[in-house]
């Protein structure tokens, strides 16, 4: 099945103010926060929950993790190598923003067929391996909001 051009990210940090980057396996220079697409009749923070799950292994619900979103819309240009993935004509993603916030004894269970690897980075060192500047920009802004609650 084709993708619809409409994604979620969810940047998840844990208790040390450490940020997950998960390494994609169909191209092992890409790091990232966890990414999906919505599916049909799903709502992005659905995605959300459902993405962090499959990616990550989180269940978000019986730990009593909330995911929250960040109000923030990405639009950008999808990968030409990536576009065969989506609906016929679809140039442009819609991305939608949010952050989850976990203990950081956390376990990770990376869905192998998606993810190589994993690692908990600091901010500076998130930033240096992102791949994505959207993915940057949202690292960023939960980084900076939490300095100024300081």
């Amino acid at each position: 099945m084709l993708k619809r051009p409409f994604s979620v990210l969810v940047v998840i940090e844990n208790s040390h103010n450490e940020f997950l980057l998960i390494q994609r396996a169909d191209d092992t220079t890409f790091w990232q926060s966890v990414t999906g697409g919505i599916e049909q009749n799903e709502s992005a923070l659905e995605c959300a929950y459902r993405e962090v799950f499959e990616e990550t292994g989180i269940d978000c619900e019986a730990s009593g993790y909330e995911i929250v979103p960040l109000n923030i819309t990405n639009q950008y240009e999808i990968r030409e190598d990536w576009r065969f993935r989506y609906e016929k004509g679809s140039y442009l993603n819609t991305e939608y923003v949010f952050h989850l916030q976990v203990d950081s004894q956390t376990q990770i269970k990376l869905a192998p067929k998606e993810h190589l690897n994993f690692k908990w980075l600091t901010y500076q060192n998130a930033l240096q391996l992102l791949s994505s500047e959207t993915n940057k920009n949202a690292v960023e802004l939960i980084y900076k909001s939490k300095k100024c609650k300081e």
